[in-house]
């Protein structure tokens, strides 16, 4: 039962003490009417005895991992503050080891039967965390350890710089002795990397560029180069350290043994890191798929697994599902080309939608303050509609902003950070507006919905929220939830009332059949074996992207086997079971409590969401 967090970007997050009472909530709670109060108080016992073992498990992990502290707030301990997480191979087994020894501790410990609904769920999640524990575990082997897509090495000092908090000289201390121990993370990760290498499993050829690119990127500025301005890892260090309240001669003493660990331990290890990529480049080939590596096939099934949380979806299914939502999709969209009288064909219509001017507000900063005002709008109307399709809310607020100017070159077009869990930051809704061609107005409702509100705002915000649902579960994360929720998001606004534009409505298709299209491309890349050059064409011929957007994207599946199919899976699962609640409850359904069974037990796999949805159906039948 690792626990599987979802993990703060910023640092000033605290972390909140809550092993919480079960309950079902008002609206699950009606079948237990005929339950005697003595059953019922044995009952909630066992639930108490379940949630305060999963706390101790959850704090016992988090004292395990001194990076989850810092993500977490936690550095009052400034020795762990200072160390890095031991990446080692005998630490993966050990982790897992444990893990699995957990569930099986709590399976012996506590009567299933015995629980309240909510507990049943939390229990049931755990062994569903700990199965997929396992199928990832049998094929770690066959994982790449370095991508572009999840590149280790750039992330170390990504997470010094967004997340060590530097509020005291022993917190400085910390940060220097994590520079002086970073060589032996570097050097675990690239000696991981290379053991795998000399067994079969390499990127393709086109990813070891970029990694070598990112890499050298990490060595310009100063101390690395003479006379350079700072690196962006030196200049954190420097400010950090300039604004503590300590005398010159200890800050000097800091920013010299920061230089120095850099010198002489991180500019060493990478040296030895871009040597391995040149070796492990020179072993690599162009195919594309993970079905070319050792027990490739059973690799891209775990993934399949773990991403749409449905351990018997093959990818056979996905790919005939995906080819039949592309064509349903264009379907809709010549719709709207009648709608708006163009005449041609959908990709005709693609192309003009790339160019046309209408939706391009100006590249200046009034343009940019002109879409960060239209965003706000759709949020702020979504905010005043939501009751009528909300029971329950996020306390958190949710504002927009513009990516800041410092990582506008690195950041992705748009994306969610959750508030801080002690309130003291709201949720914020970041779009890249860096270069505002890349921002046309006619997708800036279907954004707004999937990045803020009633996206991944109301799903992450409130599973923050939740005060009676165990810590591990409200820090799970799966992307077929997460990121199917948010998709269905997109597709709930039109019953919201947004999209009245018919090229808005265009856009909210546009980012439908882009995710649609994923489930053909990914699984056309590793089980049927497609080339690159195959994806990218599918995808120009079946999305309104650029080749130089889908390029990128299809690299990016390449690299990330099964991730990009959780998106639409989680989004059809979600509005199957819309449906299927509204198809049976008829006049008795209700927005409100459909979206509480999808909202309120933390993101659980698809199947066991299903099986809420189910209670709710049943206890709303019973009266």
């Amino acid at each position: 039962m690792m626990i599987k967090l979802l993990l703060c970007s910023a640092a000033s997050a605290a972390l909140m003490t809550a092993a919480g009472h079960a309950h079902d909530g008002a609206h699950m709670a009606a079948n237990a009417a005929s339950v005697s109060s003595a059953a019922a108080q044995a009952e909630q016992t066992e639930t108490e005895r379940l949630y305060a073992y999963f706390q101790q498990v959850f704090m016992d992990e988090v004292a395990r991992s001194p990076e989850t502290q810092t993500y977490l707030g936690m550095i009052e301990d400034t020795e762990a503050y200072g160390r890095w997480d031991d990446r080692s191979d005998s630490a993966q087994i050990e982790n897992y080891e444990r893990g699995q020894r957990q569930t099986e501790e709590m399976q012996a410990r506590f009567d299933r039967e015995a629980l309240t609904d909510a507990g049943k769920v939390s229990y049931d999640f755990a062994i569903q965390l700990s199965e997929n524990d396992a199928r990832q575990f049998a094929v770690r082997d066959s994982r790449y350890v370095f991508s572009p897509m999840g590149d280790s090495v750039s992330e170390l000092t990504t997470f010094l710089i967004n997340n060590h908090r530097v509020g005291s000289q022993a917190h400085a201390e910390a940060y220097v002795s994590r520079l002086e121990g970073i060589g032996e993370v570097i050097d675990t990760l690239t000696s991981q990397a290379e053991a795998r290498a000399a067994n079969g499993v390499t990127l393709p050829l086109f990813a070891y560029p970029r990694l070598t690119a990112s890499a050298r990127s990490q060595l310009t500025g100063a101390p690395f180069e003479e006379g350079a301005e700072d690196s962006a890892l030196f200049a954190d260090f420097k400010s950090k350290v300039d604004a503590l309240e300590i005398d010159d001669a200890a800050k000097a003493d800091l920013i010299m043994r920061a230089e120095d660990a850099l010198l002489n331990v991180y500019v060493p290890a990478m040296e030895r890191y871009l040597a391995a990529l040149d070796r492990m480049e020179a072993i690599s080939d162009d195919r594309a798929g993970v079905w070319k590596l050792p027990n490739g096939e059973a690799a891209y099934a775990a993934s399949l697994a773990q991403f749409t949380t449905i351990p018997d979806m093959t990818a056979e299914q996905i790919h005939e599902r995906g080819l039949a939502e592309v064509e349903r999709i264009h379907g809709e969209m010549r719709e709207i080309m009648a709608e708006v009288g163009f005449e041609g064909s959908v990709q005709d219509f693609f192309a003009y939608m790339r160019t046309a001017e209408q939706f391009q507000l100006p590249n200046t900063p009034e343009g940019r303050q002109e879409y960060l005002d239209r965003a706000t709008a759709v949020i702020d109307h979504v905010m005043e509609v939501a009751p009528a399709y909300f029971d329950t809310l996020p306390e958190a607020p949710l504002e927009v902003r513009a990516v800041e100017a410092w990582r506008e070159a690195t950041a992705t077009g748009a994306f969610y950070n959750q508030p801080a869990l002690d309130g003291s930051r709201p949720g914020y809704y970041y779009v890249n507006l860096s270069q505002m061609q890349d921002n046309p107005t006619y997708l800036l409702e279907s954004l707004s919905l999937h990045e803020g509100a009633p996206g991944h705002h109301f799903q992450i915000a409130l599973t923050q929220e939740l005060e009676d649902v165990p810590m591990f579960q409200r820090f799970a994360w799966n992307s077929a939830y997460g990121e199917g929720w948010a998709l269905y998001t997109e597709w709930l606004g039109k019953e919201m009332g947004f999209y009245e534009d018919p090229y808005s409505d265009f856009g909210r298709l546009s980012y439908e059949v882009f995710r649609a299209a994923r489930l053909v491309v990914d699984t056309g890349i590793h089980h049927y074996q497609w080339t690159r050059e195959q994806a990218i064409d599918y995808m120009l011929e079946s999305t309104p992207m650029t080749e130089g957007d889908i390029t990128p994207e299809v690299e990016r599946y390449i690299v990330w086997p099964g991730q990009a199919v959780s998106y639409k899976t989680g989004m059809m699962f979600i509005q199957d079971l819309l449906f299927h609640a509204q198809e049976e409850l008829g006049d008795e359904f209700t927005w409100g409590g459909f979206h509480d069974a999808v909202l309120t037990a933390g993101p659980l796999p698809l199947p066991m969401l299903e099986e809420r949805v189910n209670a709710w159906i049943a206890t709303v039948k019973a009266g």
